[in-house]
């Protein structure tokens, strides 16, 4: 959500960094728009199949075709206390906007005219946040919190939440849920929702999203979960992606996602959204936004291959180092709404739209830009501009989006795409007089895909770096295969196509021949040469786990640095024989194409052909040599 970052005094040379909130720019008058399109495009209806999951950087439906995510937030379940002053006084929520902890409007509105409003504007899809204290509240909301929905008198917040969900996938919409904060407390600043661990542990943070997951299972419209809203640094703490500690984002996103999968519902997308903040804003000093830039390398794999979504938020007033401040703690970093048009562009490329690279990388996802948004009373030439360029951005590369935020009070938070007085009458960007609409219109009827997409061969990467990283459930369901040792295998349906030399990183893919494996969950781990056939030598001198006949890799382990095991599965059809010895111990040994991309990143890395698969590891432990895998027995698949 929207925010300006302020400084707050710290002791020591680490002299900065309060987040705290504030409301946009006043109300302006606006110029007289573009003509009103957008009421023409069609409402979401029953034209999209759930569940919904992924091919490459599209999401799809359950029949396979493109379903474009054109959402919007309908905040107010996370909380709308500033954090100052009493609860009860509305002048200490944002823009004087309680939320009573439930979803902004049903004081004001019906939900089915709500629910009319929202189709006018052309949207499939509604991210709906939520706060982990909303869930575990046991009282009521006041009777005046839902003036318009007297049904929903006497039920806590998370019973209207469950009321709003149903009243939204019943007409169509898809539902994402999104975990926004811990607190129901205004975000996004120091405020205790810097991380998904702030105040609570991450065990209790994924039991609640378990909760949620599972509370919603029945409900096929509820189709994904957003695990947790700008993560970012605290006062004295930085979150970080990959380091294996208790602010490892990544690591932390990667449980709790399985465990969704795994305990709640398989059918649901997993949004992952960059991390939003790190280091001090102060010049002189590191600082900055890394989004997603450290899924270049080092992206999730998730237990089910096609699930993952990753997500990122854009403001003009923020930029790639700017926090968002005004007056202290200010740097003198460019804003993205600073930046030219191509500038800008560039930015939003390298700092997310890369993981929508076709030809297919480990990192390749679709990519859902979650929260931007601008104010209709905003009048700076700067902020406008930047509107325009992102939203022509987002329009010319098919992005999938949800604009910050869907509803608001008619007086107070002019961002909202729709606003309502107290007597309900609605104002906002479906009025001639909102001077968004046109770039609004823009983005909801440039041409974009539509209909069927072709499968694409999926890349993902497995890394050990912290612990085991045992992606196939019908691996997980055989129980420990090398105890003690750090062991990875790939999700159901890919194979292993290429290590890394001293990472314990590998590739994994079904390029070519699809899923490879024959029923069942047989399985065989090799430890020694017994599968070596006599006059095979592929690796003289290295031992050599390589596996039976007609089986291939789809798994390893190891203890330290050295190779410990090869996991194989037995192929549904024969395969080849004809093989090949692929040695990365001194150098790079990988195909020319390099599909995949760099999937352990600093390290000697081989890695099959896509018409091959891998059938055995070598290395060696030879004193002053490294035990890791030094080579592939690489096969044609017939």
């Amino acid at each position: 959500m929207p925010t300006i970052r302020l400084v707050r005094n710290l002791t020591g040379a680490a002299a900065v960094l309060l987040l705290l909130t504030a409301a946009p720019g006043a109300v302006a008058a606006a110029p007289e728009p573009a003509a009103r399109i957008t009421a023409a495009i069609t409402p979401a209806a029953d034209t999209w199949q759930p569940p919904l999951s992924t091919r490459g950087r599209y999401i799809v439906d359950a029949a396979g075709n493109r379903f474009r995510l054109r959402s919007a937030n309908w905040d107010g379940a996370q909380g709308s206390w500033t954090g100052s002053g009493s609860i009860d006084d509305p002048a200490n929520h944002h823009a004087g906007q309680d939320s009573y902890g439930i979803p902004l409007g049903l004081d004001r509105v019906a939900l089915p005219k709500l629910l009319a409003d929202f189709h006018a504007l052309g949207i499939n899809s509604i991210r709906l946040p939520f706060s982990n204290e909303m869930i575990h509240t046991t009282a009521s909301v006041p009777d005046v919190a839902v003036t318009a929905n007297p049904q929903l008198r006497g039920k806590t917040p998370l019973q209207i939440y469950d009321a709003v969900v149903a009243a939204l996938t019943g007409d169509g919409f898809a539902v994402i849920l999104n975990n926004h904060t811990n607190t129901s407390r205004w975000c996004c600043g120091i405020d205790g929702n810097e991380r998904w661990n702030t105040g609570q542990s991450t065990q209790q943070w994924a039991d609640d999203w378990v909760f949620m997951a599972r509370r919603y299972a029945s409900d096929p419209r509820v189709v994904g979960a957003d695990l947790y809203n700008e993560v970012r640094r605290d006062v004295m703490d930085d979150p970080n992606w990959g380091l294996g500690d208790d602010h490892d984002w990544y690591a932390a996103a990667q449980l709790a996602a399985d465990r969704i999968l795994t305990e709640a519902n398989p059918n649901l997308l997993i949004v992952i959204e960059g991390i939003n903040w790190t280091g001090l804003p102060v010049d002189g000093l590191p600082h900055g936004r890394p989004m997603l830039t450290p899924a270049r390398t080092l992206s999730h794999t998730l237990v089910a291959a096609h699930k993952l979504v990753y997500s990122a938020h854009f403001y003009g007033y923020t930029g790639p180092h700017h926090s968002g401040a005004t007056g202290i703690g200010e740097t003198h970093d460019a804003r993205y709404q600073d930046l030219t048009r191509d500038e800008l562009y560039q930015a939003l490329d390298d700092e997310a739209f890369f993981v929508t690279e076709e030809g297919g990388r480990h990192y390749t996802a679709p990519l859902w830009i979650s929260e931007f948004g601008i104010g209709a009373g905003e009048t700076g030439a700067a902020a406008r501009a930047w509107f325009g360029n992102i939203t022509d951005y987002f329009a010319d590369h098919d992005a999938d989006f949800a604009y910050w935020p869907l509803v608001g009070w008619e007086g107070h938070d002019d961002w909202s795409l729709l606003r309502y007085d107290t007597a309900g009458h609605r104002s906002g960007i479906l009025d001639g007089s909102d001077w968004r609409g046109t770039a609004w219109d823009h983005l909801m009827t440039a041409p974009t895909r539509t209909g069927p997409v072709a499968e694409v061969p999926s890349w993902r990467m497995l890394a050990t770096d912290h612990g085991d990283r045992v992606q196939s459930l019908r691996v997980r369901a055989t129980g420990d295969w090398d105890s003690g040792a750090s062991k990875a295998a790939c999700p159901d349906g890919l194979r292993l196509t290429g290590l890394g030399h001293t990472a314990g990183r590998a590739l994994c893919t079904d390029i070519t021949a699809g899923d490879l494996r024959a029923g069942g969950n047989a399985q065989t781990v090799v430890t020694d040469e017994r599968y070596v056939p006599q006059g095979g030598d592929w690796a003289s001198g290295y031992t050599k786990l390589q596996c039976p006949t007609d089986n291939f890799l789809i798994g390893y382990s190891h203890r330290g640095g050295r190779v410990s095991a090869a996991l194989c599965v037995p192929a549904r059809d024969r395969l080849g024989g004809t093989g090949r010895t692929v040695w990365f111990d001194r150098s790079d040994n990988r195909p020319a194409d390099a599909a995949g991309g760099d999937f352990a990143y600093g390290d000697y890395k081989g890695q099959c052909a896509d018409d091959e698969y891998a059938a055995g590891i070598a290395f060696t432990t030879r004193l002053g040599s490294t035990a890791g895998p030094a080579a592939l027995l690489c096969r044609k698949l017939s």
